[in-house]
């Protein structure tokens, strides 16, 4: 098959603005991972890049690279190219719509997308609306609170009384940690809505309870009706109070837990009360002492993907095209080893990053874009073991970090 396959913050979508160092790592390494296993299944490639990554040539597979200039672009050429190739697949957030108009210039341009479906992302990326469709079947959420970035801090006091500190305010359409913060006390509300409001343009949010756990993900397939959670995965992550940001910075795959096959089901039954979740689908949960606790639907590829990839004994981007083109989910899946993948932070010197590329686990140099005073790269390893993993991890940083003088 002839795939277009780009990546929203690295293919353009950021172009004529700052381009995060921090974000762009994910987003490339999204990008790499599954480009590198389309190809290995024998499809022809063309992506998208942010023409401020050509001074580096950086390293890509695919057949094809368009360089994108400003954000206007990634719409012209979705719209020009979506009916020339056999299918498309989109890496983008569901925040502010941006998956969702990207999809919606693929299907009015009579391409075949290997996302899910524009109305199936609008139900989960309203988290409030998906809690309550998830209470309703049983599934496990935490209890919320849906407030209005406006409402004055002593209203809000009043309609989160039924919740106990500490709390956490998020967006109700964001993805990842963006905007989300952990409210020790009252002290902390005003400069919480500030964060979320900079971080989405709905005017709702929501309050929650911090549910103490391991933070926890599962890797979906799904036909769009039928779901199967091919790994449990844990999750690296920072929760901070407003004045610092919290963060995602990667995982480990898989997450050998008492409550795994408990957590699976789950998650393959949240993926399964929306018709349209269709490919790859990931489900972010807290495991607590006694249960899994559903805290995200994402209707889109996630970064643990690129662990998933180095632990399963299939081709996990065939799998997408078979779920949605085929409706069919892999079988008798078998998994080898463990992998691990973080961001890392490095010091931004252009002169280095060319002898980034010759380092195996790096799956995304670090991209030193305008006048940032560091970069980050994402790295992956992987080994028979999770200690193996771990120390494979720790062996490529420190190489990492000695190219930019052993900082």
């Amino acid at each position: 098959m002839n795939l277009l396959i780009f990546e929203y913050v690295s293919g353009g979508g950021y172009a004529n603005t700052k381009l995060p160092s921090s974000i762009l790592s994910e987003g490339y390494a999204m990008l790499q991972s599954l480009i590198a296993d389309y190809k290995a299944a024998g499809h022809e490639v063309t992506t998208f890049l942010d023409s401020r990554l050509r001074v580096f040539n950086p390293p890509n597979e695919a057949d094809k690279i368009i360089w994108i200039s400003s954000p206007n672009e990634v719409q012209v050429q979705l719209r020009e190219l979506s009916s020339l190739v056999d299918a498309v697949y989109a890496i983008a957030p569901e925040s502010n719509q941006i998956l969702q108009k990207l999809l919606e210039t693929i299907v009015d341009s009579d391409g075949t997308s290997l996302n899910c479906k524009v109305d199936a992302i609008n139900q989960v990326s309203n988290k409030m609306t998906n809690y309550e469709r998830l209470k309703k079947l049983g599934l496990k959420v935490p209890q919320t609170v849906l407030l209005n970035i406006n409402e004055k801090p002593e209203n809000i006091r009043h309609l989160t009384k039924q919740l106990d500190y500490p709390l956490v305010f998020k967006p109700i359409d964001g993805v990842s940690c963006g905007g989300l913060s952990i409210i020790r006390d009252e002290t902390d509300i005003k400069k919480a809505i500030k964060k979320v409001a900079q971080e989405s343009t709905s005017q709702q949010f929501i309050a929650q309870n911090l549910i103490k756990g391991k933070a926890a993900s599962a890797c979906v397939f799904s036909t769009g009706e039928k779901a199967l959670a091919v790994t449990l995965n844990q999750q690296f992550v920072t929760l901070a109070t407003p004045d610092e940001e919290s963060s995602y910075y990667g995982g480990a795959v898989p997450f050998c837990h008492v409550l795994e096959k408990k957590a699976v089901k789950t998650a393959e039954k949240a993926v399964e009360t929306i018709s349209g979740l269709k490919g790859y689908v990931g489900v972010d949960l807290i495991l607590t002492d006694e249960e899994p606790i559903v805290m995200e639907i994402n209707p889109r590829l996630t970064s643990s993907y690129i662990g998933l990839r180095k632990v399963v004994k299939f081709n996990p981007a065939q799998a997408i095209v078979d779920a949605v083109i085929k409706r069919k989910l892999p079988k008798n899946v078998q998994k080898r080893g463990h992998a691990v993948f973080s961001k890392v932070k490095v010091p931004s010197y252009p002169k280095s990053i060319a002898k980034t590329y010759k380092l195996k686990n790096v799956v995304s140099p670090p991209f030193p874009i305008e006048t940032y005073k560091s970069a980050y790269a994402l790295v992956a390893t992987s080994s028979n073991s999770s200690r193996g993993a771990q120390s494979a991890f720790y062996r490529t940083k420190r190489r990492l970090l000695a190219l930019y003088g052993g900082e």
